[in-house]
This record gives structure tokens, sequence and C-alpha cells, in this order.
């Protein structure tokens, strides 16, 4: 799991084409008013919380007590992450926001682009697909956030279908979309389905295991309005799978390995010269696991290949393609 602070921009106007890392403000998400509310519809029996305080808030470890560990031995095994943990953490739960302070400086127009968030899920834990929904209606202004878009890459947990609907449908009446592959397509096909599903200006991809911070939209959006042939990508702080708490990633640009992973590398000798931390960050390539683009242009050219059954090349595939649109 990861958390979305600073963004990177895919340029596909300029030689070579680059990725530009925007880095913000440093402050704590300051909550509003501590509380612990359970809504009583049908899936939250399992206990689930909204509000900003309780377990693992500010982003600090959070713990069970050993009768509840003993019980979350087999959901952890299961998914990967202290799945029985993230039910007892608020789905609201703050964060901190490692943003550099001179971005608070930062202006932007309000007259951005509206922006559809694309989550693509299978066999996820619901806990952690509905705080990566919460997370991103609490911290994207509501007049730049068209829609969310979960889809479902044929899921059979029981708790993923009716239950997952009818609160997201409650909860967000008009703002949520559910989108079900009737057959298991993989991330890259179920990415492009979510592609087709969204109406706003700007489309963003990302695995629904987030958590986003304050601000992070408005630069995103800006960028791509400055030029609409931009691929942005973040930036991320992680979130650890055994605690849930949020460690800090200091900024980064992003290359490839001999194996063709992607992986974190010194930002440009001009950027650590200019010595402004809110200044973009030009790098050769991007991760996959989240970007932003521009919905139009996306599918001028050729969206993610279809052919692709599996995650690990699709961000090698499109910052290609990007690169050789810049070289036109």
């Amino acid at each position: 799991s990861y958390v979305v602070k600073h963004m990177v921009v895919y340029n596909s106007l300029k030689l070579p084409a680059e990725l530009l890392l925007l880095a913000f403000c440093n402050d704590l998400i300051i909550p509003l008013k501590p509380f612990a509310l359970k809504f009583n519809y049908q899936m939250l029996s399992l206990g689930l919380i909204e509000g900003y305080g309780g377990r693992g808030r500010g982003g600090l470890p959070a713990t069970l007590s050993p009768a509840e560990e003993e019980k979350a031995k087999g959901p952890h095994e299961k998914y990967g992450y202290n799945s029985y943990l993230s039910e007892k953490i608020s789905l609201d739960r703050s964060i901190p926001d490692y943003r550099p302070t001179k971005c608070k400086e930062l202006k932007y127009s309000k007259e951005l682009p509206q922006i559809s968030i694309i989550f693509i899920f299978v066999n996820e834990a619901l806990s952690v697909i509905l705080r990566s929904v919460h997370s991103a209606v609490n911290h994207t202004p509501t007049h730049l956030l068209k829609e969310i878009i979960l889809v479902d890459d044929n899921s059979d947990e029981e708790e993923l279908k009716a239950p997952l609907e009818e609160y997201v449908h409650k909860r967000y009446p008009g703002l949520v979309k559910v989108v079900r592959n009737q057959k298991r397509e993989g991330l890259i096909r179920a990415r492009i389905e979510g592609w087709k599903a969204a109406t706003g200006q700007v489309t963003g991809f990302f695995d629904a295991h987030v958590e986003f911070t304050a601000g992070w939209a408005e630069p995103v959006l800006s960028r791509i309005q400055e030029n609409r042939k931009r691929v942005i990508l973040p930036s991320i702080d992680n979130i650890k799978q055994d605690n849930f708490e949020v460690q800090r990633y200091e900024n980064s640009a992003h290359g490839y390995s001999w194996e063709l992973w992607c992986m974190y590398i010194s930002p440009p000798k001009d950027w650590w010269d200019a010595g402004d931390p809110s200044l973009p960050i030009r790098t050769p390539a991007m991760i996959g696991c989240s970007f932003v683009v521009n919905r139009k242009f996306f599918g001028e050219i050729g969206l993610l290949d279809p052919g692709m059954d599996v995650y690990g090349g699709e961000n090698i595939e499109l910052g290609i393609k990007v690169c050789e649109i810049a070289c036109l």
C-alpha cells in the first residue's frame, strides 16, 4: 500500500521525454472532530469505522491485542497485509503530509479540469478499498472530483459484491460507480474498462490500496491543464503492511533496473542546484501503480496494450510510447 503525496509528470512535448516530480507542503492533516461512527449497512457488521481518530491516526503504527493478533494471522496470510487490523482503523484516518513547506505559497487556478479516479481491484480487503475511496473524497476538492470508478476484475469475495455497492451508493450517491468484469481480464484490460466508463476530462488510475494527502489534486490537474500531453505519476510514501504505519520516502526520480523493474534514483543535478524542493524533478521512467492522464489524449495514444495479461510491463510500454510521441 502507498500514500499519494507528490506527483511527477511524463511530458510528451519535450526531448527527451521527462517525468516531473511536484513536491508540496509539510503539514499534518488536522481532524475536524475526532469521532467513531458505525454505519448499520449490512456489510458494516464487520465493524468498519468512520472518523479521523482511532488506531493508526496520524499515520502512526496501529496495534492489536494478543487475542486479536491470533485472529489476524489467517487474513494476513490471505491478503499479504494485516486486513484484520485494517478493519479496526478508521476509513477516514488522518495521515502525515510530507510535502515541502515552500509549496504552501503555490496558488492554482480555480478553473481546473475534473478528474475521474479509477481504482482496480480483485479480491482486495473491503476495508482497504473503502479507505482508498474515503481518502480520495476527503482530499480531492469537490468541484474537481468528477467521479470515482471501482473496477472489479471478477472478484469472488461476497463482501465485494452487494455489500460494497450498497455502501458506496448510500454513502456517496451519484459519485461512485462500480464496473464489474464478467471474467478475469487482468490489470491492464481492467484499467481500460475503467477508462471507458470515465467521463471526466482527466483520468487517474490507482491500485485500490492507497491513501491520498491533502492538496494532491490541484498541482496535478494544473500540469495537465498547461499541457494535455502529459502523463503524471506519483512519488509515494509507504504504508507498512503489518501495522499501517506511514513511512516517508524521500523525493526521487524513477529509473529502471536491468530486470526492467521501476526503481527510485537520485534527482538530476540541475534540480539539486536549484535549491527549491517545490520544483518538478525530471526523470526518465515511470511507475505503473498510479498515474494521471488527460482522458482523450490517453485514447489518442492507444491506451495500454490490451494483450498484456499481468502487470509489470505496462509502465515500460507507456513510457516508451510517450517518448516516441515526443520524438515526432
